[in-house]
């Protein structure tokens, strides 16, 4: 089961967008939960220039199956030319824990249609 559980990472201008991300994600079943964790300073390079923003990161507890819809989603919903978007699978954690994630999230369209 711990390899079906992934661990996407993304980063949001702002608290309001965040929490409008987070909703959508929870809502439609592709998260369990989505934890929205202090604000951090990014430093970057964006089209030649060296930048920084303030921003919200959002942890994302999902499965592998239902990966790419999040991703469609988050990039649909973004602010962002291009969203960070990361993922980490999970290789332990609690197996109760895991199982909740793992029911929780409606993994195929026809599962989603239906939800």
């Amino acid at each position: 089961m711990t390899q079906d559980i992934m661990l996407p990472l993304c980063n949001a201008p702002d608290a309001d967008c965040a929490r409008r991300l987070a909703h959508a994600l929870v809502s439609q079943r592709l998260a369990a939960c989505v934890n929205l964790l202090p604000e951090v300073e990014s430093v970057y390079h964006w089209q030649g220039q060296l930048e920084s923003a303030r921003e919200i990161p959002l942890l994302c507890k999902t499965t592998r199956a239902a990966l790419p819809a999040l991703i469609d989603t988050l990039t649909a919903l973004h602010p962002y030319e291009v969203p960070e978007m990361l993922a980490w699978p999970i290789s332990d954690g609690l197996p109760a824990y895991l199982n909740w994630v793992a029911d929780e999230v409606i993994s195929s369209p026809r599962e989603r249609k239906t939800a």
